[in-house]
């Protein structure tokens, strides 16, 4: 269950896994990167998905998966999907041996009007989409999408859910945009300079962001220059870590491997092990672009 595998608007079958995405159409596509579905059997049992500056929300149309939420914390099931708002540390999650859902991948602050509490009760802490939408209200949509004619018409209906439940949302003009302007820089931006651009103080500005989003901005920008260095790495080819890390603008090579560990509890180097082991034994894979094996 990858963050973003494939094109939007794309169609992917690789290696037993059907995955199917699109942008929603406005005003959603301000909120959303894009509408997905996906079958099959995942590549792992287990697989670990590290911070992106994203949100997620899953509704699950087959077996009941696992998510552990950190080193330490038990992992937990579920049924009828999950929600997830940006996180600041690794999830694990635990498939069934075939999987079948549709979710969303939403932008960092994408999430906040359609829930009906402050994003940072939610940080790091995956729910099910029941306690956030009701049971009744989730049950007749998974009803829906499992009778749908297929993946396009199943992303429709829950593209039409999501317009439904559209609402307005105090201080979201304030956020977008200056999350907008972290992602622009990748994180390179003084958070400071923020704030007097945005005309608010930066207890403010940490406020709404935490409301919204369920991070401060500075927490933000980390996460954005953690994934924009990440995906800057080509697993292929030789790696010069040193001018990796200053590209991206880290103080320095201990101070990039520290960041890497607080992320993925992974060195550097043990992380392109990993993902070169992904790659080698299921290339092309759909999911092969953001989560890591753990089996």
């Amino acid at each position: 269950m990858a963050w973003s595998p494939g094109d939007a608007d794309g169609v992917c079958d690789a290696a037993g896994v059907e995955y199917v995405s699109r942008v929603p159409r406005p005003p959603l596509d301000g909120l959303i990167d894009d509408l997905y579905y996906l079958a099959g059997a995942p590549p792992y049992p287990r697989l670990m998905l590290p911070p992106m500056p994203a949100a997620l929300l899953i509704v699950n149309l087959g077996a009941p998966f696992r998510i552990r939420g950190g080193t330490g914390i038990e992992p937990a099931e579920y049924a009828d999907g999950c929600v997830v708002t940006t996180p600041t540390r690794a999830l694990e999650f635990g498939y069934p041996r075939r999987t079948r859902s549709v979710g969303v991948h939403v932008k960092p602050w994408g999430l906040a009007p359609f829930l009906p509490m402050p994003a940072a009760e939610l940080c790091d802490r995956p729910v099910a989409v029941e306690q956030v939408w009701g049971r009744r209200a989730v049950a007749e949509l998974r009803d829906r999408l499992a009778t749908a004619g297929g993946p396009h018409e199943m992303l429709t209906l829950l593209e039409e859910e999501l317009m439904r439940r559209l609402g307005e949302t105090v201080g979201l003009g304030l956020v977008r945009h200056t999350s907008s302007v972290i992602a622009a820089t990748s994180g390179a931006v003084a958070i400071g300079d923020l704030s007097v651009a945005a005309g608010v103080s930066g207890t403010h500005l940490a406020q709404r962001f935490k409301e919204l989003i369920g991070v401060t901005p500075k927490r933000l920008a980390r996460t954005h220059r953690f994934a924009t260095t990440v995906f800057a790495i080509d697993p292929d080819g030789p790696i010069d870590w040193s001018d990796l890390a200053a590209g991206a603008g880290y103080f320095d090579q201990a101070h990039f491997g520290h960041e890497f560990r607080a992320f993925t509890g992974l060195t550097p180097t043990r992380y392109v092990e990993v993902r070169r082991r992904f790659l080698r034994e299921h290339p092309g894979h759909v999911l092969d672009s953001w989560p890591l094996p753990l089996d």
